[in-house]
């Protein structure tokens, strides 16, 4: 199977360029026969907003806005599924407790048919969703890709953390999901910020960001416990984080597919903490590609 994962530095509020920014990147890349194309969280929209009527002009309807159309017209070019994550709208009717609208960090995922197959909102937020977002009450998502690629469990973001950061570091929500929805791969839009200084996102741009990668393994702890679930004893992890800074905000990076087994974790490709570039990866399990390497 091989996936691919489009880490780039979005500018905030600036959608026109940001999809062009994406199309440049892949276009360089020029990607062979993927099976899965995963992007950042709040993609194309930036992520570092500040309230709800700075927002607000920038959500989209349910599967539906600016985020969800280029998903799809990109699925159906290069013949793969692909998820993104973008801030949503839902409108309710006004008789309904709920309120008129309810605003959601989500995630589309599309078939390469271009057709919509999960809208997952976000279920632990991060402080800064708070100041606009409501709690994705579903909880995290699972489901079975077509053409026998695979079960899939998708998160995004905060969603690898404790509960604010206030339930038990070793309750491990996130990984306890992959355990028991039997996940072949753990898909994860991300917006994840570094602790490092601003400055190495540039001076050390080509190097991953060690702890930040190390950190996400260490979530993903009960699963190296007991190894995975899925088909092949083995889940794949594929964290797509963003770069860049954003106002006082300063993103990681290093996006990485890892596999996962009992006792043992598999690094298949990282990218470094201020590279804009598309990692491709071949990893094992189902789908066109099979062999155990990356590139």
């Amino acid at each position: 199977m091989r996936i691919a994962c489009l880490q780039f530095s979005p500018r905030l509020g600036n959608i026109a360029r940001n999809l062009e920014r994406a199309e440049t990147v892949i276009s360089r890349a020029e990607p062979q026969d993927i099976d899965l194309l995963i992007l950042p969280e709040m993609a194309f929209t930036g992520y570092n907003f500040n309230s709800v009527n700075e927002i607000n002009c920038h959500l989209e309807p349910t599967a539906a806005g600016p985020s969800t159309v280029w998903a799809r017209s990109t699925a159906r070019r290069l013949g793969c599924y692909v998820a993104l994550g973008y801030p949503e709208y839902c409108a309710h009717s006004p008789s309904l407790p709920l309120g008129p609208v309810s605003r959601y960090n989500s995630a589309v995922l599309v078939s390469p048919k271009g057709d919509v197959l999960a809208n997952y909102r976000k279920h632990f937020l991060f402080a800064t969703d708070e100041l606009w977002a409501e709690e994705g009450p579903e909880g995290f998502f699972s489901g079975d890709l077509p053409d026998g690629l695979g079960r899939l469990a998708m998160g995004i973001c905060m969603d690898l953390n404790p509960r604010r950061f206030e339930t038990p570091f070793e309750k491990y929500e996130f990984a306890h999901h992959i355990l028991d929805s039997k996940a072949d791969i753990a898909v994860m839009p991300m917006a994840w910020l570094t602790s490092q200084p601003a400055e190495s996102v540039v001076d050390q741009a080509q190097i991953p960001d060690a702890d930040t990668l190390a950190y996400w393994i260490q979530r993903l702890q009960p699963v190296l416990d007991q190894g995975g679930q899925g088909q092949s004893g083995e889940t794949i992890f594929a964290a797509c984080n963003r770069t860049g800074t954003e106002r006082n905000a300063c993103y990681a990076g290093t996006s990485a597919v890892v596999g996962v087994s009992k006792g043992n974790v598999k690094v298949y490709g990282r990218l470094g903490r201020g590279t804009e570039d598309l990692l491709v990866c071949d990893v094992p399990g189902p789908g066109k590609n099979s062999a155990a390497e990356w590139r």
